[in-house]
């Protein structure tokens, strides 16, 4: 008898394991499904390249505005808003951890120098917008999934609610952060000369315009110089990069060296930190994805607003359907441009077999573990929300996706690492089915415990 029911317990066990495998590598496949899709249309150009071009703008000012304002609007209200505090907290969290093992990843594979901070970049910030939407939305398509009915619509909401924090470290940290550094900026400026002859009608186009449509647009005088080193520092060699005005703080070009009279100035450091405010692309943050999560954020939280909008039988549910319509298409155009983005293949790329190892190695499989143990830290602190399973997946995932693709595009701006984003993306992605399947894994068995 004992024999009996030790064996059932054993198959019920094993039984449940594959349970949670099946359950973590699924969604996945149906994933890959769609990004194959876009791979072979690509690859066989059965879709022009202008196609995969002109479907990424729809997702930016369309689509995904869709998505997140129909799901974080109906999911947000005050006391939600006050208590979901800790997500885009974990996206900073998430990206100060990243940028040490970045620099630890710098001290141990030695990057050639001007790479430097292109590693602790490449490692610290993550996709935090369009593939965890992707992953949460494929996690609930079916209906026995392990987060209940409303798995789509709080998981989308959770997502969506980080973004905005993310947009902002990307167009002020990361913009400056990817500058040309200073000692090789001749070098660095050659490489980008190079790669844009070489792939101008190649791979760098769906790259760049993949999570930034129109980036060529935003393109400044002093975008692919490096501005910062410039202003802070007393050097005025490069008769091409800018100096300042010691009247007023201008922007001016010119042969004649820096005057030594402008930094003796009492309020030079403030006059610094003013011209580079004045170069910082703050104006991009408010994008349509962007201006979605504020729009839903404010009617959510204002209940006669929402009242109006949100609901079976408000006045308004015909608009908010309609939006729910065009949203369905956000995931699988997506995957498909993705997908097409990989069909391009790796660039060539000078940073190494050993530092791109080990970028990979510090995003896709430490940093997960790093990320379990600060999630489970703050769960015994009852930071989370309690018994949300899905509020703590989404916190997992902040931690486990790779490299943002809009890391590409601003590397194309700033003419630094494009080559180098456009190959560590490529391999990011392709190895991150792996790591993502294991991690998906461990943390559906976590979230039975925790």
């Amino acid at each position: 008898m004992a024999h009996q029911f030790a064996r059932l317990l054993f198959e019920s066990g094993m039984k449940s394991q594959r349970e949670d495998v099946l359950s973590a590598i699924v969604p996945l496949l149906k994933l890959l499904s769609l990004t194959m899709i876009g791979l072979v249309l690509s690859r066989f150009e059965m879709i022009p390249r202008a196609t995969f071009k002109l479907l990424s703008k729809l997702v930016f000012a369309l689509f995904l505005p869709c998505l997140i304002f129909t799901h974080l609007g109906e999911s947000i209200t005050l006391e939600n808003f006050i208590q979901w505090w800790f997500i885009p907290v974990n996206v900073v969290v998430s990206t100060l951890i990243g940028c040490f093992l970045g620099y630890l990843v710098v001290l141990v594979c030695r990057p050639p120098p001007e790479f430097n901070r292109f590693t602790i970049i490449m490692t610290g910030f993550g996709n935090t917008g369009n593939l965890p939407l992707a992953i949460v939305s494929s996690v609930c398509h079916s209906s026995d999934n392990l987060f209940g009915p409303d798995c789509h619509r709080k998981g989308v909401a959770y997502v969506s609610f980080a973004q905005w924090v993310a947009v902002i470290l990307v167009y002020t940290l990361v913009y400056h952060m990817m500058e040309p550094p200073m000692e090789y900026y001749e070098i660095v400026q050659e490489g980008t000369e190079i790669q844009e002859q070489e792939t101008d009608d190649v791979s760098a186009p769906l790259l760049v315009e993949a999570e930034w449509p129109g980036i060529e647009d935003k393109e400044t005088e002093h975008s692919k110089t490096p501005f910062i080193a410039r202003v802070f520092a007393s050097i005025s060699s490069l008769s091409s990069l800018p100096d300042i005005d010691p009247r007023d703080g201008a922007i001016t070009r010119g042969d004649t060296p820096m005057s030594v009279t402008c930094f003796a100035a009492p309020n030079k450091v403030a006059r610094k930190i003013r011209v580079v405010a004045e170069q910082t692309p703050i104006q991009h943050i408010l994008q349509p994805p962007t201006i979605a999560s504020l729009l839903a954020i404010l009617i959510g939280i204002v209940p006669h607003l929402k009242d109006l909008i949100f609901g079976d039988d408000v006045p308004l549910s015909f608009v908010t359907d309609s939006l729910q319509i065009v949203a369905g298409a956000t995931i699988p155009a997506v995957m498909l441009i993705l997908g097409g983005m990989l069909a391009e293949g790796p660039n060539e790329s000078m940073l190494g077999l050993r530092t791109t190892i080990g970028i990979i190695v510090a995003r896709l499989l430490v940093l997960p573990l790093v990320g379990i143990g600060v999630i489970s830290l703050a769960d015994k602190l009852n930071i989370l929300v309690a018994g949300d399973q899905m509020y703590m997946f989404v916190l997992f995932l902040q931690y486990t996706t790779p490299s943002a693709i809009l890391l590409g595009a601003i590397a194309s701006l700033r003419g630094y690492g494009v080559r180098e984003a456009s190959s560590l993306l490529f391999w990011q992605h392709i190895l991150a089915l792996a790591s993502l399947s294991l991690y998906l894994v461990i943390y559906f068995k976590l979230m039975s415990f925790i």
